[in-house]
């Protein structure tokens, strides 16, 4: 970083102004890309998915609350883990605090993972998170999202990931979802993103992309090697 090239204050902002010619694209190309995303067709559900909250059993209707559209994490966190994943839990970070703003805009936001529900509720305890979590455990919900992987089909490459085919390093994998529910109670999938995509979700990568050592990953083993819990570091 000591050699990086330092210029004078009008030549730092020439250089500026030319850069900010291309986050205006960007930020263009982002809307358009957001309006292309919500204009994507929706699949009925048709499956009875239950699932165990702190409150009981739920459906999946039920963890839209009041709302008409609920975003699903599929937080990493599998039946015989202690611990939920640290990339997950980095996610969670960006997440754990606002639910008020978006129940707002009529949106519930929940976590689903298979681990038990007392593990999941002791360790958003321990995260000091806020955010509803449920445990989908005798469900089918993770399998048929593809973010749960049957014996050991992930590592013979059979797992259907990211919309192929492929080995994953996991038995769980993270991702996230979005429904919508129609008053006559009605639900729909309309969006899913997983792997590279869930970067949008985590706010420690957008601040980390404006300093100058980014995210500084280019030497680790992989990229999110150096994330711990946040109580960890």
């Amino acid at each position: 970083m000591t050699d990086h090239v330092v210029v004078s204050a009008d030549d730092w902002l020439s250089a500026r102004k030319e850069l900010l010619k291309e986050e205006k694209e960007i930020t263009r190309a982002r809307e358009a890309l957001a309006e292309k995303r919500r204009a994507l067709p929706w699949t009925p559900i048709e499956k009875e998915y239950e699932f165990q909250s702190a409150g009981g059993t739920c459906s999946l209707s039920d963890l839209f609350d009041e709302n008409s559209q609920l975003i699903v994490q599929h937080f990493m966190f599998g039946s015989n883990w202690e611990e939920g994943c640290p990339s997950c839990s980095l996610m969670a970070d960006s997440f754990g605090q606002i639910q008020g703003h978006m129940n707002a805009r009529d949106v519930s936001l929940v976590a689903i993972s298979r681990a038990p529900l007392a593990k999941l509720l002791s360790y958003r305890e321990r995260m000091r998170w806020h955010f509803p979590w449920v445990s989908s455990l005798g469900s089918d919900f993770n399998f048929d999202f593809n973010v749960s992987f049957a014996g050991d089909s992930h590592e013979k490459g059979d797992a259907i990931y990211n919309y192929r085919q492929s080995t994953f390093p996991s038995e769980e994998a993270p991702g996230i979802s979005v429904f919508v529910r129609e008053d006559n109670g009605s639900i729909f999938h309309t969006y899913s993103s997983f792997a590279r995509g869930l970067d949008d979700f985590i706010s420690t990568y957008r601040f980390l992309d404006i300093v100058p050592n980014g995210r500084d990953e280019d030497d680790l083993a992989f990229p999110m090697a150096w994330i711990r819990r946040h109580d960890q570091y």
